[in-house]
């Protein structure tokens, strides 16, 4: 078991959040569309800082949890992916302006931050209390996975979101953006702007995504310390990621094909890890070792496999998938799309 210290609990959490405070910084300083260069060397400096603590924390703590906190962010990393294919899904449905990109995303990091802590502390207990929760966790994963690769060639429906229905039925918005206010008013009356709504609907997609990544990297580390490292690593710099990345997204073709195999392939692993422990020391397990190979060829063949696709066959577009069918307005509006163009 990793014997982390209080110190050592303190300097990381100071550091996760002097990073944080210098990415809302550089978001809020200066509101406006991030171009190329600006977003790649900040991709850069967030991915090179991951790195280095990686290595650092290999030397200290040994290369057993090295590895485990590598392929636990590399797994949160491919996943964070897929959710800036959200973001931008929920970017265009509300036309968001560039300008203000900048302070939905950060908005976005600082609540995935938040609620992914929330649900590591909950699932760390979960697991020390009840190890049926390994098999619990991996059909949760087996189920997500399955879903992903049915609807692989579906988007998620921003409007299917109940936090953002319900806003829509029950709160007073404009239809105009008012800068970067939340709340306006408009012939004497306080109203809300579409700009709430997007932060609404952003803070109720990252919901469904703790809700698959955590039990994703407690699949490839049951240790606490790791798994919040690497969470924090990993949605850090996602701002400056997502206006790197956001024109090639489209080319990705196979994203949601690999993400549902590395998924699979982590419920697998929890469910033989269960059954290893609790029912027979024959089952197989999966080392983590093993673990990183695995994943690391599934997200290189991914995106190798739909740079080639993209090449060949330029109409091809990519989807983030969605665990769920989307309503039927949106199959139908999806369909009309589709024969339009």
């Amino acid at each position: 078991m990793l014997d982390v210290t209080f110190t050592a609990w303190a300097v990381t959490i100071g550091v996760i959040l002097a990073l944080l405070a210098l990415d809302l910084f550089q978001a809020t300083r200066n509101p406006h569309a991030v171009q190329f260069r600006e977003a790649t060397l900040q991709s850069i400096f967030y991915i090179g800082v991951a790195v280095t603590f990686g290595v650092v924390f290999g030397f200290i703590a040994g290369w057993d949890f090295g590895s485990e906190y590598f392929a636990g962010y590399i797994v949160e990393k491919s996943l964070s992916v897929d959710n800036l294919f959200v973001f931008v899904i929920i970017m265009t449905t509300f036309a968001v302006p560039a300008e203000y990109q900048q302070k939905v995303l950060i908005f976005g990091i600082v609540t995935a931050l938040v609620l992914r802590v929330i649900f590591i502390l909950l699932g760390a207990t979960l697991l020390s209390l009840f190890s049926f929760m390994f098999l619990i966790f991996g059909l949760l994963l087996l189920f997500t996975a399955v879903q992903l690769f049915r609807h692989r060639d579906e988007d998620p429906d921003v409007e299917d979101n109940g936090l953002v229905r319900v806003a829509r039925k029950t709160l007073p918005f404009t239809e105009e953006y008012q800068g970067q206010k939340l709340v306006a008013r408009v012939d004497g009356r306080r109203v809300l702007t579409p700009l709430f709504l997007v932060l609404i609907a952003i803070g109720g997609t990252d919901v469904l995504f703790a809700l698959d990544s955590i039990p994703a990297v407690f699949g490839v580390t049951q240790e606490t310390y790791i798994v919040l490292t690497a969470n924090a690593f990993a949605l850090l710099g996602l701002r400056a990621l997502f206006f790197l990345v956001s024109g090639l997204l489209d080319r990705l073709v196979y994203l949601s094909v690999g993400l549902s195999l590395v998924l699979g392939f982590i419920g697998i692993k929890l469910i033989l890890e269960f059954l290893h422990t609790d029912i027979d020391e024959g089952f197989p397990e999966i080392s983590t070792g093993l673990s990183l190979v695995v994943i690391l060829s599934v997200l290189t063949v991914t995106t190798v496999a739909s740079l080639v696709k993209a090449r060949r066959d330029p109409a091809a577009r990519a989807h983030a998938g969605s665990v769920r069918r989307p309503s039927a307005a949106r199959r139908t509006a999806s369909g009309e799309q589709q024969r339009r163009g």
